[in-house]
């Protein structure tokens, strides 16, 4: 059985993305389709919820950040993202696939995972996710997608 909240986003990540354009899904029939693909009504419970603060989160804009600060990350956020973690979400803003605010949004959501390895690719699913549910985000979406196929393609290599 599956026991990570990031499986079961990832599962309906991969599996709904087609259907996000038609009518809504039904919650329920989610549920009873992620419990016959293994995943544990807690996960399916923690996953439902994870994806409503990420729609809630989507009002923030970059008008609330300073473009010339520097992040300093807390405590916390230092114990659960390591420096190449951290470095690859410079990278992403560097890059302008990620605005601040997407950014605060991705670290946010990184943390609410609730695990303690977070790893780059990891960072790379929960960036498409946040793009794909935002507005006006397909440049950044492809260019990302562009950038984790490209990974992947280099390391069969």
């Amino acid at each position: 059985m599956r026991e990570n909240v990031l499986d079961v986003l990832m599962y309906l990540f991969e599996t709904y993305i087609e259907t996000q354009d038609e009518t809504e899904i039904d919650h329920e029939d989610l549920r009873v389709d992620l419990t016959e693909a293994g995943f544990n009504s807690n996960e399916i419970e923690k996953a439902f919820d994870w994806l409503e603060k990420l729609n809630h989160s989507n009002s923030i804009t970059d008008d609330l950040f300073d473009v010339s600060s520097n992040r300093v990350y807390s405590k916390i956020e230092m114990n659960r993202l390591s420096s190449s973690c951290r470095g690859f979400i410079e990278y992403l803003e560097q890059i302008n696939i990620l605005s601040f605010c997407q950014r605060e949004l991705l670290i946010d959501r990184l943390l609410a995972l609730n695990t303690s390895d977070i790893d780059i690719d990891q960072i790379k699913w929960i960036v498409l996710m946040i793009l794909f549910s935002q507005p006006n985000q397909e440049k950044a979406y492809s260019r990302m997608e562009d950038l984790i196929f490209e990974t992947n393609e280099s390391v069969l290599h």
